[in-house]
């Protein structure tokens, strides 16, 4: 259905008058009449009946008008959803259940009149995000800038890195269950259960250093059924163990009874920046970035390990 006929029709009935609709919608009273003749033919039926004082709508005319309404309200929406300066605040949180999405979701409580859309966009594959922050598609995004050592690349800007310590993820029958913290020292015994990540990505990068570092292990969990399976498989393991981040949430059974214990001395934490388009035009973007820098400025990196890429100092096992 040709919605310029629709919007056309719409105008006819709320002035009464073609010249009327045409001003309106600077066309002519010409262009008008063929937009509702066309429209009318499309349907099949007369939408408005002509008389000496201009015209009125038909039964039929009486009929379609809510609908049409609804189509050009619709049309609206459509449209708004895609145009940086009209559409909702986009921002790709790579995983609903980690510490960015948690960040979104408490500025979203704080600002509920920010229209917010969140999307997740692969974590493995950054070119993609960077790619949609270029073009407009994404207005923020997170990403920890390991090829670029911590840099944003050309075009875009990069704020204060989240700097989310890990956990220990475990079931109650595992060894380490009871402890309150754990340092990484302690984990070279016992192996850590990871989805495969491919080594060149962020994470696989991040996870190869911290290995490399600290002498741990890592398995790969194959096939991937989700972090439901895994969730389930940690319950009754006295093995099998993982790493989350602190501000991640998972929810499970109580009769899973899992852990999380933090890791220490020091605590690794996979840093991630938010990195947004140094053209950013969305007019929320400055009140979200100024919500970042606030949560993330008063962190001390003096018991962290990060990877060497951020440029900080290097913190090796005690054994090294």
């Amino acid at each position: 259905m040709d919605l310029d006929a629709v919007r056309t029709f719409v105008a006819v009935a709320d002035t009464g008058r073609f010249q009327a609709a045409g001003d309106e919608l600077a066309i002519t009273q010409q262009a008008v009449s063929k937009r509702i003749t066309a429209l009318e033919r499309d349907l099949g039926v007369r939408l408005f009946v002509r008389g000496p004082k201009g015209v009125r709508l038909s039964v039929d005319g009486q009929a379609f008008l809510p609908h049409a309404r609804e189509l050009l309200r619709v049309e609206n929406r459509a449209v708004a959803s895609v145009l940086p300066a009209r559409r909702a605040l986009r921002v790709d949180v790579l995983n609903r259940r980690i510490a960015p999405a948690m960040l979104l979701r408490e500025f979203h409580q704080q600002n509920p009149e920010i229209d917010l859309d969140v999307v997740t966009l692969p974590v493995l594959d950054s070119d993609d995000a960077l790619a949609a922050l270029a073009d407009g598609t994404v207005d923020l995004t997170f990403r920890a800038l390991a090829a670029t050592a911590g840099r944003p690349p050309a075009g875009l800007r990069a704020g204060p890195a989240l700097y989310d310590r890990h956990e220990l993820l475990v079931g109650p029958r595992h060894p380490l269950a009871d402890h309150c913290q754990v340092t990484l020292a302690e984990l070279v015994d016992h192996p850590i259960w990871m989805f495969p990540m491919p080594p060149a990505s962020e994470p696989g990068t991040y996870y190869r250093e911290l290995v490399a570092t600290f002498g741990l292990t890592i398995d790969s969990v194959a096939p991937n059924f989700g972090n439901e399976a895994l969730l389930d498989e940690l319950a009754y393991s006295p093995r099998l163990a993982t790493l989350v981040g602190q501000g991640s949430r998972y929810l499970w059974p109580a009769a899973y009874d899992l852990r999380r214990i933090p890791v220490v001395a020091p605590a690794s934490v996979y840093p991630l920046h938010p990195l947004w388009s140094a053209h950013g035009s969305h007019d929320a973007l400055p009140m979200l970035l100024c919500y970042l820098r606030n949560r993330s400025g008063t962190e001390t990196t003096d018991d962290l390990w990060l990877p060497t890429w951020t440029g900080a100092a290097p913190v090796t096992s005690p054994s090294s």
